[in-house]
């Protein structure tokens, strides 16, 4: 049983079957958020999602990043991504229309940021989220 079931603009269902998410600055001790800390956070998430599932493929959507009206400091100026991480699988019925879909299906580890810690849902899911291009990211398996 899926956690959740987001539906693709092109009617894909995709199924949201594992998802870990975390505090985007937890483990900063000092400093302040800056495009040069951010770019390793976000490099830091897609390896995580890279070592959850090594054979399944893996995308990274893009966070949007804020840039709050304060002064910048020794690193530039102050960044700042949405408040969670997110490493999620997705799952779906097989992009091969050769595939029989009760022994195979396709999936995708997706790396996000997302500005609450709720568990994405049709009804709420980030558009970064619904634009994923399946089709060429995903990977067919066999059950």
């Amino acid at each position: 049983m899926p956690l959740s079931r987001l539906v693709l603009p092109s009617g894909r269902p995709l199924d949201l079957v594992q998802v870990r998410m975390s505090s985007t600055y937890a483990g900063q001790l000092e400093g302040y958020p800056c495009k040069f800390l951010n770019d390793m956070q976000v490099r830091a998430v897609r390896a995580e999602a890279e070592g959850t599932s090594p054979t399944t493929p893996v995308h990274l959507v893009e966070p949007s990043r804020r840039y709050p009206d304060q002064p910048a400091g020794p690193f530039g100026p102050v960044e700042v991504l949405p408040a969670v991480a997110c490493v999620g699988t997705f799952r779906s019925t097989p992009l091969a229309p050769d595939l029989d879909p009760a022994l195979h299906r396709s999936a995708l580890t997706v790396a996000w940021f997302q500005p609450h810690p709720r568990v994405p849902s049709a009804e709420d899911a980030d558009p970064s989220l619904l634009g994923i291009a399946w089709e060429e990211l995903a990977q067919d398996y066999q059950l």
